[in-house]
């Protein structure tokens, strides 16, 4: 599952603008929308039937998805930005750890605006040390965990 098919709808995650990395960082996630379709229902006493995409950003309109059934025991993982520190219900965490000047340097140049974000998150949320699990992605081709 991805996050980025959980988001809000544009009128809500762009209220601030197109461009607003504060607004990036609290608006554009449907974290109650992530909980209640796919982890909740995984939870004991939980349907096991989950809902793989809310919201389809390019039309910006429901997903329509049809739940999908895990068999048990299933996982789900969920991949996305800026999802520690929210209070979602995980079993384990990764966090995917790139430095500020990599993740500078990797950004595409119509996405820097969601640098300061990113700086946000690793101020207020400290990622390496909330996550289960830190994974150094600095060189892809060479990930290395964190001990």
């Amino acid at each position: 599952m991805s996050a980025w098919d959980f988001l809000r709808p544009a009128s809500v995650r762009l209220e601030r603008g197109r461009t607003d990395p504060d607004s990036f960082y609290d608006d554009w996630l449907d974290a109650g929308g992530l909980v209640r379709e796919v982890l909740a229902p995984l939870d004991a006493g939980g349907s096991g039937r989950v809902l793989p995409r809310l919201w389809d950003v390019g039309t910006d309109r429901a997903a329509r998805a049809a739940r999908v059934e895990l068999p048990a025991p299933g996982v789900v993982v969920v991949d996305g930005p800026l999802l520690l520190g929210r209070g979602l219900p995980a079993e384990l965490t990764v966090h995917l750890a790139l430095s500020a000047t990599v993740l500078e340097r990797r950004t595409p140049p119509d996405e820097a605006w969601t640098l300061p974000a990113y700086a946000r998150y690793a101020d207020e949320v400290d990622p390496l040390a909330v996550a289960d699990l830190v994974v150094r992605a600095d060189h892809p081709d060479r990930p290395a965990l964190q001990t």
